[in-house]
């Protein structure tokens, strides 16, 4: 098989729909962080905002935000992020009549079915996947060189030699462009390259350690003796595993905490906040999204991901996964609003190994 983009289906603006329409509506924000009554708010879906008789694409969106006009441009804003006076789009109908578009469609085929990876339904755990794995090999081979693939992972990946090895060889490989995780997900890794254990216990035979349940938090502190996790590498303390080859790769990660942390490490954002911000820094550069076994972490991506990107001025789609072995927690997402995430029901640490094998056997 061979990965080809599908060609997106712009709306079309000659039409006497689109013409008759008005401009969009605006009005100042009356105070920081507050939005004027009957804002629009945003969708997963390309939306177009009619200003001055042309019809604008909002290039970088994402879901329950508002549209503004900025130095002619629409961009979308976090609610916390508006500043006094500036202009947003009123109004609340999506189908042209108050010069607003949500185009939820772009990327269905001439005969009206949907692209394989688009706007799936949730799946359960007595799903074949076959299929889903072969789809994912052939993604990952085009977006390596194409895209940028942001990887969301919970600490379980890290648990499991074999995942764990297979992970850092997904990095090396150049499958990896992003990573988003909690505190739990490095720690572990960390320790894992550290002492051998993850959460005290051997991270190949899962035999307890004397003492292992200091492990995790003198890992935490030995890197907090050091400054950072950089330079507890640079020291040669570790010299394996995910953020190991994170680092040495120069892969950006994001760490955003929660409020159950232990130590944390010195890279964790404390300010949740501040830790979206840094996670949408990121993930709006992404093309494909994969998570595994993080439930807060998929939510909180999920929310942030629309299912579209600007590349070079073509309108291409952003592939999401939610990968867990629990369907409630696949479920969940599609349940906040990101309709085109496609589920995989599985053990997340046999998902990484298949996945390694499939596109990177070798590294």
């Amino acid at each position: 098989m061979s990965f080809t983009l599908p060609v997106y289906h712009a709306p079309q603006f000659d039409t006497p729909l689109f013409q008759a329409a008005p401009d969009a509506r605006l009005a100042p924000a009356p105070q920081d962080g507050v939005a004027p009554a009957g804002y629009h708010a945003t969708t997963i879906f390309p939306e177009y905002f009619k200003t001055d008789g042309a019809w604008l694409l909002a290039e970088e969106s994402r879901m329950d935000c508002v549209a503004v006009l900025r130095e002619g441009k629409i961009a979308v804003v976090e609610f916390r992020n508006l500043k006094a006076g500036d202009l947003v789009v009123l109004g609340r109908t999506e189908d042209g009549s108050e010069g607003i578009y949500v185009h939820a469609g772009g990327f269905e085929s001439a005969g009206g079915e949907r692209e394989t990876f688009a706007f799936r339904q949730g799946r359960s755990r007595e799903t074949a996947y076959s299929v889903d794995y072969d789809s994912i090999y052939d993604l990952l081979r085009y977006e390596r060189d194409h895209g940028t693939i942001a990887w969301v992972l919970g600490p379980a990946c890290a648990f499991d030699s074999d995942a764990r090895n297979a992970f850092a060889a997904l990095v090396r490989a150049g499958f990896v462009h992003v990573l988003l995780a909690g505190n739990a997900l490095a720690t572990h890794d960390l320790e894992a390259g550290y002492l051998r254990t993850a959460l005290g216990q051997d991270i190949y035979t899962q035999v307890s350690q004397p003492n292992g349940h200091y492990n995790h938090i003198d890992t935490i502190n030995a890197i907090r003796t050091c400054g950072s996790t950089t330079a507890f590498i640079d020291s040669g303390a570790v010299k394996d595993g995910i953020i190991y080859e994170c680092v040495k790769h120069q892969v950006p990660y994001v760490l955003v905490g929660s409020v159950r942390d232990d130590g944390p490490l010195p890279e964790v954002y404390g300010n949740v906040y501040e830790g979206q911000d840094a996670m949408r820094e990121q993930i709006r550069k992404a093309t494909t999204v994969i998570c595994m076994a993080s439930t807060l972490h998929t939510v909180a991506t999920g929310n942030m991901t629309p299912s579209y990107r600007l590349v070079d001025g073509t309108v291409r789609p952003v592939y999401f996964y939610s990968v867990d072995i629990s369907e409630f927690a696949v479920n969940k997402l599609r349940d906040r609003g990101s309709l085109s995430v496609r589920t995989i029901v599985t053990n997340v640490q046999d998902f990484i190994v298949n996945v390694c094998k499939g596109v990177a056997p070798e590294a």
